[in-house]
């Protein structure tokens, strides 16, 4: 049976950053799923990577003290690193040593508490169910976090350039049309500046 929505597209939906903080907090602090399932937004949130991407992430490419993550496999088979920052390395590691307490032993980092693989599908279930407990009324998917990701990175003025290689994109007119459709800044810049007093 076809799901009731399917070849329907929906709008992208941007998180403010106290969203997406909020789906963070949602995740229990303590449980080791909690604490996996943080490290997986932050990842999204933080690296802006695609859903794939994050679950195929092993161990031996994180490096918490440069903060690079290297992913082997992008989109059209093409590696990449990417960059996080101290805060959300800080989450990452936590997960890491979780794992290491715990004596887990898989190839991927994200995985199960008993080293198994963490599907997509049950990423696509578990965010929508963060979002609600969060009290976010955003639709909230894997890739919309990564549209979070390039519109803040738009807004804080890093260069497109840089921004297309953090999001894997071997062409800088697609960074430059994705921006466009996700962070209008300029429209709404523009539209900001003009002056009106209703009667």
């Amino acid at each position: 049976m076809s799901p009731f929505n399917r070849g329907e597209t929906f709008p992208v939906e941007i998180l403010t950053d106290n969203e997406a903080q909020s789906l963070i907090r949602a995740c229990s602090s303590r449980a080791p799923t909690g604490l996996r399932n943080r490290a997986l937004i932050v990842l999204l949130y933080r690296g802006g990577l695609r859903i794939g991407e994050t679950l195929a992430i092993e161990p031996k490419d994180v490096d918490t003290a440069s903060g690079a993550i290297r992913i082997l496999r992008g989109k059209g088979g093409k590696s990449r690193t990417v960059g996080i920052d101290a805060g959300a390395m800080s989450v990452v590691e936590r997960w890491i040593d979780t794992r290491r307490k715990r004596g887990i032993r898989s190839n991927t980092l994200l995985c199960t508490l008993k080293g198994g693989q963490v599907s997509p599908a049950y990423v696509r279930k578990l965010l929508p169910r963060l979002a609600d407990r969060a009290g976010i009324e955003k639709r909230v998917h894997p890739h919309g976090l990564r549209h979070t990701h390039a519109a803040q990175l738009a807004s804080e003025g890093v260069p497109l350039n840089i921004i297309a290689r953090q999001l894997g994109h071997s062409n800088i007119a697609t960074t430059s049309r994705y921006i466009d459709h996700i962070a209008p800044h300029d429209v709404l810049d523009a539209m900001q500046s003009r002056q009106w007093t209703p009667n």
